[in-house]
């Protein structure tokens, strides 16, 4: 062994009663107190969170819905949203390469297995398993994926679309865990090489991964500080949810295995990797650490260690918060864009008004103005100052309304635009204050 590469005296090589005294000292290090953290500050808060999603759902089935039902806006990629999407508990996707502790991080947060646990330096995790509290008592058990996407109290429906291959490799470990009352884990497949990850699966990979992506409220990549070399496919994968930038969390793992001097080495080359993959002007925030219930083979960085111990926790505990004002801020920015694509339509459907009513003749004032889209977009974004960044794809939207029935599309309700100005300006800002007012209460302490 290479003393100087290593950090350890003569004597401890020597002598393993002293590295056994070694290990014991730093064992505490190990074990994360996720059981002293206080989620929300107590039940107190947490009922305040839950009575402002309730009311945003009210509030989306009562003023945006009828205006996405009447001009056809789930035909362009969305789905009407469920009471499940708003209850849901904060989701965070743990995503890597395999055999970087993605589920030993998981046991390690929850201090204890959960049901289909596996974990082996071998692909041990077949599929995407979300752990989650019971909904109903505390057995744990296990719920397959056909069932799980039918169960309407959980939030997994959409991922039908991903057909029976997919559900076969989704589950749901129910885990009576304290820290599971307050999130929801996600476990993914460790990323393989080559071939494997390309033939092997049978299903839309990146195309599950980025909807879990785009739903959860953390992404947390996890690296072995040991095998930091970013894969073909793991390069693909970070690139498809890197839209979600803002979300993601780097967890640079198993970083007691190396001297202090090292884990600055490994940490620069991990930052200029990822710098080639993510493109962003952020840097994005990197705990080191070793995130399993093992004790720590080197204490040169036991009090950094601790630090990013705490740190961690700390952004897991104010998830809850954040989850309710992304939900806040997300159907904002889906209710603007309704309101475009609203705009949009009835325009179309004013000018398919004044067509002929042969089929035939219908069918050429169709493709007529899909040709002409670009022109629209000008012509509507100028009479109701909205801003051409905020307009849709041109050609992804002509592609789909060549799937669409014209004599189906109906003029623009302006009394269903009113309804959903009032939403943004006098609802949707109550329910902000109620939250920010929920801030001010009392902490039950952590």
């Amino acid at each position: 062994m290479n003393v100087v590469r290593f950090g350890l005296s003569r004597c401890a090589l020597t002598s393993y009663s002293n590295h056994a005294a070694i290990l014991e000292k730093n064992r505490f290090i190990a074990a994360v107190p996720t059981r002293n953290i206080s989620f929300l500050g107590g039940p107190e808060k947490a009922a305040v969170v839950t009575d402002v999603m309730e009311e945003l759902y009210r509030q989306y089935n009562e003023y945006l819905r009828p205006l996405e039902e009447n001009h056809n806006f789930y035909h362009f990629g969305y789905h009407p949203l469920q009471k499940s999407y708003f209850l849901a508990k904060p989701m965070v996707l743990l995503v890597g390469q395999y055999s970087t502790g993605k589920s030993t991080f998981i046991k390690h947060l929850l201090q204890r297995d959960y049901p289909g646990i596996r974990i082996g330096p071998e692909p041990t995790t077949e599929g995407f398993v979300a752990v989650m509290h019971p909904l109903h008592g505390n057995r744990d058990g296990y719920i397959h994926g056909n069932a799980l996407v039918v169960d309407k109290e959980r939030q997994f429906g959409p991922l039908q679309q991903f057909g029976n291959s997919f559900l076969s490799k989704l589950g749901c470990s129910e885990c009576s865990s304290e820290l599971l009352q307050y999130l929801t884990l996600i476990d993914t497949p460790g990323i393989l090489s080559g071939e494997k990850q390309r033939i092997d699966r049978r299903y839309d990979f990146t195309g599950v991964l980025n909807w879990f992506a785009q739903k959860s409220d953390l992404i947390v990549l996890l690296f072995d500080a040991h095998k930091l070399d970013i894969s073909d496919e793991f390069r693909s994968a970070i690139e498809t949810i890197k839209d979600n930038s803002e979300k993601m969390r780097i967890v640079l793992n198993k970083a007691d295995r190396v001297n202090a001097q090292s884990l600055l080495r490994i940490y620069g080359a991990l930052m200029w990797s990822l710098g080639k993959v993510l493109r962003t002007p952020e840097v994005v925030r990197v705990y080191a650490g070793s995130f399993w219930d093992e004790p720590l083979l080197f204490d040169d960085n036991k009090k950094l260690f601790e630090a990013e111990h705490r740190d961690l926790l700390e952004e897991l505990r104010e998830l809850p918060r954040n989850s309710a004002m992304r939900k806040l801020n997300d159907l904002c920015k889906r209710a603007r864009t309704a309101k475009v694509h609203a705009f949009i339509m009835g325009h179309l459907a004013d000018s398919m008004i004044s067509s002929v009513w042969w089929s035939s003749k219908k069918e050429n004032k169709k493709q007529e103005l899909i040709g002409q889209l670009d022109d629209i977009f000008f012509n509507v974004s100028r009479e109701h100052r909205i801003e051409r960044g905020d307009l849709p794809n041109l050609y992804d939207m002509q592609a789909q309304l060549q799937m669409i029935d014209f004599s189906t599309l109906r003029n623009l309700n302006k009394d269903q635009i009113y309804r959903v100005d009032d939403m943004l300006s006098l609802h949707i800002s109550k329910l902000m204050a109620q939250i920010h007012k929920e801030e001010q209460l009392p902490e039950d302490g952590l």
